[in-house]
């Protein structure tokens, strides 16, 4: 179809989990580096866990491909096994069994406990040689509880000083669930590494896209739009199978027309044609600004409902002219499972002790005199009838999530006065840093940014900024 159009050797969106794809997002590059040194340290037991297509067998195969002659490995992609098939399956990888003795039934009357001897053998067989041996399991959220007890015997085959097999169980996000069940307390126990893969945000999906395009080989015949990626994100909601729906599509639109440039109408259409679930529609909404009262009362509820509120805003971003234009402002309103949580000495005298939101306006909000970085949440226009609301409602949630709140009034002229929310005072810059990615990893949407403490009160421009310190904001200020 399109490939030899735009000059592809093959389809650069395809969902099969070809390890030359895959994309070192930070996320997924973390993942396969601790992947990597679980197996060189012999750490027993990793979990890597992610949602559904954010593509952890793509990264299993591409680990398989890295990792060197003296190591054995043993890939399980079908988890629906009885405990003698997986130690077959098993022994059939590690090259110990042939697929001719297993088709032929000539292990068919071998029992379990002889297995578990041949597999025990096979691994003491490697010492010497100074080899290691991998078993990784595929969607292990699906394996049995019998099977997942024969792993954890697995786990007990070892020296006495190291272990013989190091087992990577790789699923879905319920597969943590799983193993923190009482039936399982003994195989969580030996996990030594957990990990869980991301989604992407806004610039990974671009980069993402790029990588692929580049990879399968004709990013220069076609190139995707800076609105059309936009409205990739937003209707893959980053996640990695998804995109690749979506982009396949979308190249099939634009062929259809002999585009070389593919749109963000393009996008849609092929997102509407996947029949995906509308741009930011979440499970938990989006309350317009006519409703903003309401939604600052659920935000104040769920606070008081989970003892930690998590609400999220996005700001439409403002044109940089002198009139200040209406705002139209939306919340999400996550789980309060994706809460921050922050060390207890972070959190604000009011919030500490039980204060509530009304009764913490009355806390002295200036920044201390030594802090030299802080995070700049969010900026709103004063004299304006919703911005006391707008600022409880971020307030209840910084603190809810421990952080103590500080503000400052800035004046821009004649762009007007403005009231910035601050979260947290820093007198170095890694540890403010970290508390901000937190901040930005529950609140994509949102122009979170390490600021310093001189650029967050006014005392100092915008423009010199030095690197890790002065980042401006853009779309909460004009």
């Amino acid at each position: 179809m399109y490939e030899s159009y735009y000059g592809f050797s093959e389809k650069p969106f395809s969902l099969t989990p070809d390890p030359k794809y895959l994309y070192r997002s930070e996320s997924h590059g973390n993942a396969f580096d601790l992947l990597q040194y679980a197996i060189r340290r012999r750490e027993g037991f990793v979990v890597v866990t992610g949602d559904i297509g954010t593509g952890k067998t793509t990264l299993c195969r591409a680990l398989l491909e890295q990792i060197d002659r003296t190591t054995f490995t043993a890939l399980v992609l079908n988890p629906f096994l009885t405990e003698e098939d997986l130690l077959k399956r098993i022994l059939q990888d590690f090259g110990v069994l042939s697929r001719e003795d297993v088709r032929a039934g000539r292990a068919a009357n071998v029992t379990k406990q002889e297995l578990i001897e041949t597999l025990y053998d096979f691994l003491l067989s490697l010492v010497p040689l100074k080899a290691s041996a991998v078993l990784i399991i595929d969607e292990a959220q699906n394996l049995p509880l019998p099977v997942l007890e024969q792993i954890r015997i697995l786990s007990n085959l070892e020296t006495d000083k190291e272990k013989l097999l190091q087992i990577i169980l790789v699923g879905q996000l319920d597969l943590q669930t799983r193993l923190r069940s009482p039936e399982m307390r003994q195989l969580d126990q030996r996990v030594s590494i957990r990990y869980e893969l991301k989604a992407l945000d806004r610039e990974t999906v671009s980069a993402y896209v790029a990588h692929r395009l580049t990879i399968a080989g004709g990013s220069a015949a076609v190139a995707f739009t800076a609105k059309a990626l936009q409205q990739v994100h937003r209707w893959s909601g980053g996640i990695p199978r998804l995109i690749n729906l979506i982009c396949d599509r979308a190249l099939l639109a634009g062929f259809s027309v002999r585009a070389n440039r593919i749109t963000p109408e393009m996008v849609a259409h092929a997102a509407e044609s996947l029949d995906l679930q509308t741009p930011l529609a979440r499970p938990f909404g989006w309350l317009k600004r006519r409703a903003s009262l309401v939604a600052a009362a659920v935000v104040v509820m769920m606070s008081s409902a989970f003892a930690v509120g998590a609400s999220t805003y996005l700001y439409e971003r403002f044109a940089a002219s002198e009139e200040i234009r209406t705002r139209t402002v939306e919340r999400l309103v996550p789980p309060a499972a994706q809460a921050v949580q922050f060390p207890v000495a972070a959190v604000a005298p009011a919030a500490a002790s039980g204060a509530t939101t009304a009764d913490a306006q009355a806390v002295d909000r200036e920044l201390p005199a030594d802090a030299a970085f802080t995070i700049l949440v969010g900026s709103y226009p004063m004299g304006q009838s919703e911005t006391a609301t707008d600022v409880a409602s971020v307030t209840n949630w910084l603190e809810s999530s421990g952080f103590r709140v500080f503000y400052a009034e800035v004046n821009l002229g004649s762009r007007g006065r403005w009231q910035r929310v601050l979260a947290g005072a820093y007198t170095e810059s890694r540890t403010a840093g970290r508390d901000a990615e937190r901040l930005r990893a529950v609140s994509p949407q949102n122009d979170i940014r390490l600021v310093s403490a001189g650029f967050a009160i006014g005392m100092v421009a915008a423009s010199p900024r030095p690197a890790d310190a002065d980042l401006r904001p853009s779309g909460t200020e004009p």
